[in-house]
């Protein structure tokens, strides 16, 4: 039995150049094995320690992809003297049948790829056919992330509409998105973004004194809205516009949260991503949807044994003594 452990480190995961294809199929096929009781996820453990401070523990395991994981991140805010991430995270695998410890991953990198591909993993089942129109709304690593997932499963969009707290960060996306032949507006008006945009992404961080400011009502009537915050940056009176709400996994949320992080009241999610997954629940367009979601861990139990055969295969990552 090898006492050898792989370890992929940020640079090692970008290096293995993971298609937005090869992660949407590996998340798709994660939740269709989920429906099927073929793997394990448990719901978020938080341990709370201030004031947008959270410790976050997740664990999952797949029998037929012989690998247990558990994703351990830590949510802590910036010290502007500081140049670190917010967010800082691990994924730990194990082999299944032996319980041996097989790899560690850095758990930024895998969260980027899993959660653009959960957004357009869903957005294959709710969004408009053949869509032109993207707008991100938040231009941080996300908005990057997702360019590239909404890219590879839409080639029909043609203009993408940005709105983000910093003029930088917005460019930056801009000139992504005109390498990728998109015309890119830089809006600033939440409103007008979306009444011209057929898919939404939402990633805007919480921050003190948050108010939501996206209005549902300002979609147009077939258009589909990934909430990767959750939903807090979208006013929960206009949350009832949307035709369809779903979300990941129900056993770990029933309703999309507020500026304050807690669920609202109404109205709540009406299926999952593990029920689309199975084929058990599709909406004929036209209609609004909404997907709001906070990750669940069988996608990053997917992307992470994809990023280990794949780093394999190359001969990526270190191998460290136990």
């Amino acid at each position: 039995m090898s006492s050898e452990l792989l370890y992929l480190s940020n640079a090692d995961v970008q290096h293995l150049q993971i298609s937005p294809r090869e992660a949407r199929e590996a998340v798709l096929a994660a939740f269709s094995d989920n429906a099927a009781g073929r793997n394990i996820g448990l719901p978020k453990s938080i341990i709370t320690t201030g004031p947008r401070s959270w410790f976050i523990s997740m664990s999952s395991a797949s029998e037929p992809k012989s690998v247990a994981t558990a994703k351990w991140v830590a949510v802590v805010p910036v010290d502007g003297s500081h140049a670190r991430s917010r967010v800082n995270g691990l994924v730990c695998v194990s082999d299944y049948k032996t319980g041996v410890p097989i790899a560690v991953l850095d758990g930024n990198s895998i969260t980027l790829i899993r959660t653009a591909a959960m957004s357009a993993a869903a957005a294959g089942y709710l969004a408009p056919d053949a869509p032109k129109t993207i707008g991100l709304v938040g231009c941080g690593l996300q908005a990057l992330s997702h360019l590239d997932a909404f890219i590879d499963l839409f080639p029909s969009l043609r203009r993408i509409h940005l709105l983000s707290r910093s003029v930088r960060s917005a460019e930056r996306i801009a000139t992504a998105a005109s390498e990728k032949q998109l015309d890119a507006i830089i809006a600033t008006d939440p409103d007008a973004l979306l009444s011209e945009s057929e898919i939404v992404v939402s990633t805007v961080p919480s921050s003190p004194g948050f108010k939501p400011f996206l209005d549902a009502r300002s979609l147009p009537p077939s258009s589909f809205a990934s909430a990767v915050d959750g939903g807090r940056s979208w006013r929960p009176e206009t949350l009832t516009a949307f035709d369809r709400l779903f979300t990941d996994s129900l056993q770990q949320s029933t309703s999309p949260a507020d500026a304050s992080e807690r669920p609202v009241e109404s109205p709540r999610f009406d299926g999952d991503l593990v029920h689309l997954a199975s084929g058990s629940s599709r909406s004929p367009p036209p209609i609004r949807a909404l997907f709001a979601f906070r990750g669940f861990v069988i996608a990053d139990l997917a992307l992470a044994e994809l990023a280990i055969r794949k780093a394999r295969d190359l001969g990526i990552g270190t191998i460290l003594p136990r």
